[in-house]
């Protein structure tokens, strides 16, 4: 878990999360994982700071609160360039703590995914700051061993290195358990595959393969299986074609097989600090390389990573159960009117069901018409008897509704931890077993064919869920992984799938036997490989208060389901649809400016775009508009209404026509300038 940045996306805080810790006033999450909650919190001067906190189970662990204490030992050592400096800290708090300078900025990870290799002076740059923060880390007699992607943040200012999490001290003392594998498969050196030796060299060694990675945007030993990837770490060379040749030599020393041969991180940083400078065309002194101050000033320079739009960070949190990204919405238009002004919405869909009141907003109780199967995988039946008595009739399996409060007047249910805020650990994981009882078995049935039919529609069912059970928990755990190097949308569209697969299920079986079921909870999870103990926490919730969210009673969208909508889709229905109906908005707006109501083209042609959310069932629109065609309330609310009208006579002339059609919600966004920020300004149904 990254403490010191996400991004720039603050997530609502949750019920029960503090309003202060230490000398920080807290304003909502960053993330959270299988050790602690990252909360973001600014300081009486306004400093952005990250602070994580170490879950009260783990807090109770006397062995892992002295490797927390450790942890913050090895942090406070560590000073120097690219670095985020820790804060403060309190490791003997009821609920142990430490804090950092927030860090603004995409993972490279993310960085990669949404704008490819870095090149030039910013590869230079990026080289030479991650060089020098490990060479301060080593100098303080500490080594990270996990240098990674995902902890590293290409922030407007340059690079920086994060996580200390499993960092070990070139003394021997360790943070992590003893007998415990640490690191990531494919950032591993070959000395530590084979007898479990972790020094700088092994920090070298994946430092030469991020550097290649983040310049050819391929990872040096491939991917694959774990196994695979380890022979080819242990036995092959690495693959650094696209590698500037001044630059190749540097990462095939970093490289080497034995540590003996590879280079320190000081010396990684001065030539590297000296191709920097050549790129920068300066010309250089004596051969002594560069100093400190002027390193620093060529790599600002030099560096060239967009500055992160952050709407988020001062906006009230709001709150949710559920661990998933949340934006500013704009709310132009709704179905059947106009509400004006800025709202900050919790994630749509929140699987937890859980209603809540805020300024401006209240969040109402959830029913839906969807999915189409209840907990055994088959059809459902209308919870309304006909008029005079009559026996239940079958109804379309489309339009079946999930109970939005199973437990509703059950005196004494089964399932006693309704309300509870608390994550699940992952003791509670391991201890998890498969299903036994046909009850079950009928649950996981339904979990896994929910999920597979969701991810098949971005050609994703390759990710299979693996569906346990945890009986004195009461809770449901969904593990996805070990996938070598899975992007992390892909991640995040099997949590979203897992969360909704599984709240439906459960809010069957409630409802159906509310004395005997004993499951209301649940939780997705992420192994990084066969044998992990401590899994990643993608999302958990409880199903006793409905799986979709309403606002005012109203379908709302969100960022993560426009996410996953703008994931290609690789079913033919969905390109079919989506290929006509995107012809059809683009005609229906060509047509209002044609009437003459005040309204611009769009700046190119393709600036509309379609695409498909399995998991809330819904078609979202989007408009590119860097020239701000859509700047106003009016221009927003004609285009909110001519999109709504036009997909909404698509869906339900497929929904007619095609009973494996079940899309029946449409969402409209507008991604303004060159923001990489969508804003909803629209969101409905077609049918309900």
């Amino acid at each position: 878990m990254s403490i010191a940045g996400s991004g720039g996306r603050v997530q609502p805080a949750r019920p029960g999360d503090p309003s202060r810790i230490g000398p920080y006033r807290i304003i909502g999450r960053l993330g959270s994982g299988g050790m602690g909650t990252v909360h973001a919190g600014l300081a009486a001067d306004g400093l952005r700071v990250a602070v994580k906190v170490i879950h009260p189970a783990q807090a109770e662990d006397p062995e892992f609160r002295a490797r927390f204490r450790r942890e913050v030992q090895l942090s406070a050592r560590v000073q120097g360039p690219c670095l985020v400096p820790l804060l403060a800290a309190d490791p003997e708090a009821v609920a142990p703590w430490l804090a950092t300078a927030y860090a603004p900025g995409p993972t490279l990870n993310q960085h990669l995914a949404e704008h490819g290799p870095l090149g030039g002076g910013t590869l230079y740059a990026f080289a030479t700051g991650t060089a020098q923060a490990l060479a301060s880390i080593h100098e303080a007699g500490v080594v990270h061993r996990d240098v990674k992607p995902q902890n590293v943040i290409l922030t407007p200012a340059g690079p920086r290195v994060l996580d200390f999490g499993i960092a070990r001290a070139a003394d021997g003392t360790s943070v992590t358990r003893t007998g415990v594998m640490t690191g990531t498969p494919g950032w591993i050196s070959p000395e530590y595959y084979r007898t479990s030796t972790a020094g700088p060299q092994g920090d070298m060694f994946a430092w030469g393969a991020l550097v290649a990675y983040a310049a050819t945007g391929r990872l040096p030993f491939g991917t694959g299986a774990p196994d695979a990837v380890a022979f080819r770490v242990m036995a092959g060379d690495p693959d650094l074609d696209g590698v500037p040749e001044e630059l190749r030599e540097i990462l095939r020393r970093a490289l080497a097989k034995d540590p003996s041969d590879r280079m320190s991180a000081v010396s990684a940083a001065e030539e590297c600090s000296l191709l920097l400078a050549s790129q920068a065309t300066q010309v250089l002194s004596g051969g002594g390389g560069l100093e400190p101050t002027r390193v620093g000033e060529l790599l600002t320079a030099e560096w060239n990573i967009p500055t992160l739009d952050d709407p988020t960070w001062h906006a009230p949190a709001s709150r949710s159960r559920r661990r998933a990204m949340t934006t500013v919405l704009v709310a132009a238009a709704v179905f059947g009117g106009i509400a004006g002004g800025v709202l900050a919405f919790p994630t749509s869909g929140n699987s937890s069901g859980e209603d809540t009141t805020t300024a401006g907003r209240t969040t109402v109780g959830r029913t839906t018409a969807y999915p189409a199967t209840g907990a055994n995988g088959t059809a459902q039946r209308s919870e309304a008897a006909e008029p005079g008595g009559a026996t239940e009739t079958p109804v379309d399996p489309r339009r079946a509704r999930v109970p939005a409060d199973p437990l509703a007047e059950v005196p004494n249910p089964a399932f006693t931890r309704a309300g509870d805020e608390s994550q699940p650990t992952s003791d509670e994981w391991s201890t998890s077993t498969v299903a036994s009882t046909s009850e079950e078995k009928g649950v996981e049935k339904a979990i896994r064919e929910q999920m597979t039919s969701m991810l098949a529609t971005k050609d994703m069912d390759f990710m299979e869920p693996k569906v346990t059970f945890n009986r004195r928990a009461q809770t449901v755990m969904v593990t996805g992984g070990p996938i070598s190097q899975i992007p992390e949308d892909h991640q995040e569209v099997f949590r979203r799938a897992g969360e909704m697969a599984a709240c439906t299920a459960l809010a069957h079986r409630l409802k159906d036997n509310p004395t005997t079921w004993p499951y209301g909870r649940f939780s997705v999870s992420w192994k990084l490989f066969d044998g992990d103990t401590e899994v990643s926490i993608l999302g958990f919730g409880e199903a006793t208060d409905g799986c979709y969210g309403e606002i005012a009673g109203q379908w709302q969208g969100d960022e993560s389901g426009m996410a996953t909508a703008e994931i290609p889709s690789s079913d033919r229905d969905e390109i079919r649809v989506a290929d006509a109906t995107d012809k059809a908005v683009i005609a229906a707006w060509n047509a209002r400016i044609a009437e003459g109501h005040g309204l611009e083209p769009f700046a190119t042609n393709d600036a509309i775009a379609l695409g498909f959310d399995p998991v809330e069932k819904a078609a979202y629109v989007w408009a590119r508009d860097p020239d701000g065609a859509l700047m106003g309330r009016a221009q927003r609310a004609n285009f909110q209404d001519a999109v709504s009208k036009t997909v909404c006579r698509n869906l339900t002339a497929e929904y007619n026509s095609n009973k494996t059609w079940n899309y029946t919600r449409w969402s409209v966004a507008v991604y303004e300038g060159n923001s990489r920020t969508p804003e909803l300004i629209g969101s409905g149904e077609c049918i309900r």
